[in-house]
């Protein structure tokens, strides 16, 4: 079965601004976010990409935009199901306004609890985003064979949520998987089992540097800004 690399979006103007985005419309690709796409290309240019997937919102497509440009003969899919979660009455909101909700005490420690008001559960984001990895999977290996390497770029907690699932682990635990922007996280998919093979790849160690504020343990709900 096929490799999937997973690219999480490059840094976005809701990550700067501490602002859950959501499926909040106009959110894009801030200063960094546009140099880290701008990246990418040279990246994984050791790669042979049979096909690119992205979420539908802007920040995934920008981010894609610089490789496809490199690689004219692929064709950008979209694919709703591996957009962000919908946070519902919580997109848009700050996130230090939102750390004393209650909900997020359970977002924390209990996610497959979680289900944001007037939005979705954890539970059923993360199940739409492993159906449609599976649907990709049996297609790509239909189309380009067993050892086809494939790209889908989407969302931090997307991406933690397969990766969980592609590690057996209780959504529960899926909290203590980081992906920052722009990072690439592969899984090799196989008939018995996944292999993570690669796991919030920057390329760049930065980010763990000691800040100036020490970490509190919780995890940011949609993944993080990353590194200053």
């Amino acid at each position: 079965m096929p490799t999937l690399i997973l690219v999480r979006h490059g840094r976005s103007t809701a990550n700067t601004s501490g602002v859950l985005a959501g499926w909040t419309p106009g959110v894009s690709l801030d200063e960094r976010g546009t140099a880290q796409a701008a990246a990418l290309p040279g990246r994984l240019a050791g790669l042979p990409v049979s096909e690119v997937v992205a979420s539908p919102l802007d920040r995934c497509q920008e981010t894609v935009r610089p490789l496809l440009e490199a690689r004219p003969g692929l064709r950008l899919h979209t694919d709703e199901r591996i957009g962000e979660c919908h946070y519902g009455d919580w997109s848009g909101r700050k996130l230090a306004e939102l750390k004393d909700e209650p909900l997020m005490e359970v977002v924390q420690a209990h996610p497959s609890a979680a289900a944001f008001p007037g939005g979705e559960s954890m539970r059923a984001m993360q199940t739409r985003a492993a159906e449609a990895v599976r649907e990709w999977n049996a297609r790509v290996e239909r189309d380009h064979g067993a050892d086809a390497v494939y790209l889908m770029c989407s969302h931090g907690d997307i991406i933690k949520s397969l990766v969980a699932d592609a590690l057996g682990l209780h959504l529960d635990l899926f909290q203590r998987i980081s992906v920052e922007p722009c990072s690439v996280t592969a899984i090799r998919y196989t008939r018995l089992r996944p292999f993570l093979v690669r796991l919030g790849d920057t390329g760049d160690f930065a980010s763990l540097a000691p800040r100036e504020e020490p970490p509190t343990g919780e995890a940011t709900v949609g993944g993080g800004a990353g590194a200053p």
